[in-house]
């Protein structure tokens, strides 16, 4: 396996110098859109293919209204099942459920919000619907023309290995690039073919690592928590993404969401919820919210958070942050409550730190050599460690 994924990165970094893709790679770290990673709202994780244009607008009202929208998240994004038919020319339509994209974009923005859209490189959508295969730069043309602030461009129905793949992201971001609206470039690549690796080549502000999470507390942990070692490729303009947050959908504990959270934070990942925003609870709105959590993942410096210490379930993430303090995760894997200690050696700090409480919001003064702290079952405790 180590053999083939290093054989994988030489034959990719092959075919970049091939394509001459290698020049695009400062793209993502010079330009605009993303430097921070994207927060904001998409449809699939709660509405699916019954999204509609008075779903997205009652998202967008509720983004403003619960103050989603002042804790940072401005993107409102449709995911699959908006398309409808392409004309005689080819520019594409989008179906009943969407009767006004470009009045939908309108309302989106008169809030303060950004309007995000989903196509494939494929013929088809996941879902069967129109893919952009031969019409990227007619579907760019209108997405600009509607007014839409971010793509998702998501590989099912694509058939081709790689660099056809590669080509294929390369040529919608070049036609996004044409029309002169600055538009975030998502990859849903399921982390296939090493996209981490390429990504920022093609345009990518952001790439799926994995496949589609779920409201479940073992695939988030599986999907999180296997992050690590990705670090490397992140940074400002280009981010992992380990796909949505489900955060408040139900069917995990305040103790699970929290932690999906706290990761998703120190990961630097797109924070992106997937709930119905008009009937969070409080504390789904607390935990989304949080300004000392988002802190961590819109730090500035733009640094993914990776693994320093593990011990059978329970382990330790760090995270440095432009202050030159440090994010710390403690998280407890097992099924019952166990102290987590995080070594000031193993954080990269000196031998005493003040300690921060980023979820209660208190100061728990200085601390030598180490921290520990009683963790519950799927739970987290995230500091902040300055020296």
């Amino acid at each position: 396996m180590i053999h083939r994924l290093v054989s994988i990165g030489v034959r990719a970094s092959i075919i970049l110098v091939g394509l001459g893709l290698f020049g695009g790679f400062a793209f993502a770290q010079r330009n605009g859109p993303a430097r921070t990673p994207p927060m904001g709202w998409n449809s699939w994780n709660h509405f699916a293919c019954k999204v509609t244009e008075a779903d997205v607008r009652a998202a967008a009202d509720a983004i403003v209204s619960s103050g989603v929208r002042s804790a940072g998240y401005i993107y409102a994004n449709i995911d699959d099942c908006w398309q409808g038919k392409r004309d005689g020319q080819g520019v594409i339509h989008p179906n009943e459920k969407f009767p006004d994209m470009k009045g939908l974009s309108d309302y989106v923005h008169a809030k303060g919000l950004k309007l995000g859209i989903y196509s494939s490189p494929g013929p088809k959508t996941c879902a069967g619907y129109e893919g952009s295969l031969g019409h990227e730069e007619l579907d760019a043309q209108t997405y600009a023309r509607w007014g839409i602030d971010y793509l998702k461009y998501d590989y099912c129905s694509f058939q081709g290995d790689v660099p056809a793949p590669m080509a294929a992201y390369k040529k919608m971001h070049e036609a996004l690039e044409k029309t002169g609206r600055p538009i975030v470039f998502s990859l849903c690549q399921y982390g296939m073919d090493r996209v981490w690796g390429w990504g920022p080549s093609v345009g990518g502000n952001l790439w799926r690592t994995t496949g589609d999470i779920s409201d479940n507390y073992d695939r988030m942990a599986y999907i999180g928590f296997g992050q690590n070692g990705l670090e490397r490729f992140a940074g400002p303009g280009h981010w992992n993404d380990p796909d949505m947050l489900e955060v408040g959908n139900g069917k995990m504990n305040k103790d699970e969401d929290l932690t999906h959270m706290s990761l998703w934070c120190l990961l630097a990942a797109p924070l992106l919820a997937g709930n119905d925003l008009s009937k969070m609870t409080p504390e789904t709105l607390a935990i989304l919210t949080n300004p000392e959590a988002i802190a961590v993942d819109q730090d500035p410096l733009g640094v993914q958070g990776h693994r320093v210490a593990q011990e059978g379930q329970l382990e330790v993430w760090v995270k440095p942050l432009a202050d030159g303090s440090k994010a710390v995760g403690l998280f407890n894997r097992g099924e019952s409550v166990m102290p987590v200690t995080a070594y000031f050696r193993d954080v990269g700090v000196g031998d005493e730190a003040l300690i921060r409480d980023l979820w209660e919001k208190r100061d728990l003064g200085v601390h030598h050599s180490s921290f520990t702290a009683q963790v519950p079952s799927h739970g987290v405790v995230m500091i902040k460690v300055k020296p």
